[in-house]
């Protein structure tokens, strides 16, 4: 008999597709009464796909008393109760090292689109605006100052390509990484007041949440732009949209938001921001890879082998 697993939420069709001759699968999001899925398909489920950002619901888990792991389609698992899980002795797997570049390569994307103005220089020239006369001057990276905040694997990616913009980079954790040739700031609102760029790739966590406060965007200053290819919930939204209204701060580039797809109209409407649909990983070659992760994961599981990927 194939083994029964959850799939939360839809994945690529290859995925789907792998997932389907292994498994009985269960499609959460398609279900009209997703109780009465639970409730009849819960009892013989022993594994979830799911990914990042829906992770799996205290409600879901209570739900599956065989279950026996989750793999998570993404880096992030914040909205996966590892404790819980350890507590039950539920395997737990995560996507890593295959997004880092593409998620570096965006981040790169958006300071420059932030800073050369590149969308509304496109909108200009649509307009036919040219014609009247030239675009304004734009600002530039070479020779700037990047603090990132959160120096893991893809911190440290974007870290590389921002020296080959020729920045000088800087960085804050929860520990300094000797090794690592960059200045290494234990405070944060050290660093903003510091640096020109403030870029956010810290992992969501309790811990995280809302750590770019007001007093560190302050810190950022009207010459200073926020670039978040993380978490929404790393930064205090409601004070950033205030602070970029008046010309506190200057600029930011935001792929993440709060309250994800919902993005607060006063923030659509400024226009010293650059939006991006949380499309850090959303290219064809790694979402392949992040997904025959997932697929490789449950497949050790099931076979008795160690996890690819486990979450530590």
């Amino acid at each position: 008999m194939k083994p029964e697993i959850l799939q939360i939420i839809p994945m690529p069709p290859n995925v789907e597709a792998a997932l389907a001759e292994a498994y009985v699968v269960h499609r959460y999001w398609e279900a009209p009464d997703r109780a009465a899925l639970l409730a009849e398909a819960g009892p013989r489920i022993r594994g979830v796909a799911t990914d990042g950002h829906y992770g799996i619901a205290p409600g879901i888990m209570a739900a599956l008393p065989k279950l026996e792991i989750v793999a998570s389609y993404g880096v992030g698992y914040d909205n996966i109760d590892t404790a819980a899980c350890k507590a039950r002795g539920i395997r737990a797997s995560n996507t890593p090292d295959v997004l880092n570049d593409a998620v570096a390569e965006l981040a790169l994307a958006l300071m420059l689109a932030l800073c050369r103005r590149v969308p509304q220089a496109d909108v200009f020239v649509r307009e036919g605006r040219w014609e009247a006369g030239a675009f304004a001057l734009t600002g530039e990276l070479t020779g700037a100052h990047a603090g990132i905040l959160g120096l893991g694997r893809i911190g440290k990616e974007i870290a590389r390509r921002l020296q080959v913009m020729k920045m000088r980079v800087s960085y804050h954790g929860r520990h300094e990484q000797p090794f690592e040739p960059y200045r290494y700031y234990p405070d944060l609102v050290a660093m903003a007041r510091d640096v020109d760029w403030l870029v956010v790739i810290a992992p969501g966590s309790a811990a995280t949440r809302g750590i770019v406060s007001r007093e560190v965007m302050e810190a950022l200053g009207p010459e200073g732009a926020l670039v978040n290819v993380a978490r929404g919930a790393l930064v205090d939204e409601p004070a950033m949209i205030e602070l970029l209204a008046d010309g506190r701060l200057g600029g930011a580039a935001l792929d993440v938001f709060a309250d994800e797809p919902r993005v607060p109209e006063a923030l659509r409407a400024l226009p010293n921001v650059v939006l991006s649909p949380h499309q850090g990983s959303a290219t064809a070659k790694t979402r392949g890879a992040m997904g025959d992760l997932v697929v490789r994961n449950l497949a050790a599981h099931f076979a008795g082998d160690p996890l690819p990927t486990p979450i530590a």
